[in-house]
């Protein structure tokens, strides 16, 4: 029986640790042929030397398991690294079908002492990486179409934050990465649709080098199991793998421009923000005095969770 990607071919960015290899072992284990990117290096914050290491060792796991894999030492927010890394996984496999970002550093500190490099490293990373990649895999695929005559298979899967969705204090570089990411997803999402690829974002929870600090206090037992029962930790990266593989798939040709938040089981579909409450001018213009008797008291009375900037995100139990 076919796997559902069989002859599909898959680049994972940040694949040499924590969730890009568990996403890049999930697509080979669906019959995708990987191209497992990372640059190696030891610090969370993007510091240190580059190291081939990582990704080769993913891409040589799995080979050992019978699928096909080669690895790429790439800064994905290079622009010529990432035009490499897509002609890799063309030269090497044929053709490119699914694209997963999910390359990233952390640069954690509050805005008033976040310094200019803090911000641009990690925008540069996150969202610069992001369309890097996407903008060379868009060429490719229009490209296909046009010479095909008709629509290709091709999937991006990019990696947000609920950061975004709901602040991050000591994050504001980060969450305003993750922001433009959902907003490059949605665009990219209406502008390739006719050429047969689709683009979609998820916000996973889980507990890896970067967010050893963010989940140190949240329980590895899912609801209902006892402390020290054993089994996989609920906040694994192997719980977000399964759906990157489903979104890659053909399964998933009619999901398009969403986002969704995964962890531990757990998978729910973000609408974008409705409009809470609407006020209209008595006059031609709005005037100071209108504005504070209409929005003074509407605030007051609005309860803090349901502002914008809520400060809780999706319960971490479901039912």
């Amino acid at each position: 029986m076919a796997q559902p990607l069989e002859g599909l071919t898959a680049i994972v960015t940040g694949a040499g640790r924590g969730l890009g290899r568990a996403e890049a072992l999930e697509l080979a284990r669906l019959g995708a042929s990987v191209v497992v990117n990372d640059y190696g290096q030891p610090g969370r914050d993007g510091s240190g030397e580059a190291s081939a290491a990582p990704a080769e060792d993913v891409a040589a796991e799995i080979r050992a398991a019978g699928g096909r894999a080669v690895a790429h030492l790439g800064d994905v927010a290079d622009h010529d690294h990432a035009r490499a890394l897509v002609h890799l996984a063309v030269e090497t496999y044929g053709r490119l079908d699914i694209l997963v970002n999910n390359a990233g550093i952390l640069r954690d500190r509050m805005v008033f002492s976040m310094t200019e490099d803090e911000w641009d490293s990690v925008i540069r990373v996150h969202l610069k990486g992001h369309f890097n990649t996407t903008h060379f895999a868009a060429v490719h695929w229009r490209e296909r179409a046009k010479a095909g005559g008709g629509p290709v298979h091709g999937r991006i899967i990019n990696t947000s934050s609920e950061a975004f969705l709901a602040g991050s204090a000591g994050q504001p570089n980060y969450a305003a990465a993750k922001g433009g990411i959902v907003g490059l997803t949605t665009s990219t999402a209406l502008a390739l649709g006719k050429y047969g690829v689709t683009a979609n974002a998820i916000c996973p929870r889980a507990r890896t080098r970067m967010t050893e600090d963010v989940f140190a206090g949240f329980p590895a037992e899912p609801a209902g199991r006892e402390p020290g029962e054993g089994g996989l930790d609920v906040l694994a990266p192997e719980h977000v793998a399964p759906l990157v593989g489903y979104l890659a798939s053909p399964a998933a040709a009619g999901v398009n421009g969403q986002l969704l938040v995964v962890h531990g089981g757990m998978v729910a579909v973000a609408e974008r923000p409705r409009i809470a409450a609407k006020f209209d001018t008595a006059k031609d213009l709005f005037s100071f005095e209108e504005l504070d008797g209409l929005l003074t008291p509407y605030f007051a009375e609005r309860p803090p969770g349901e502002t914008f900037a809520a400060a809780e995100v999706l319960a971490l139990k479901h039912g």
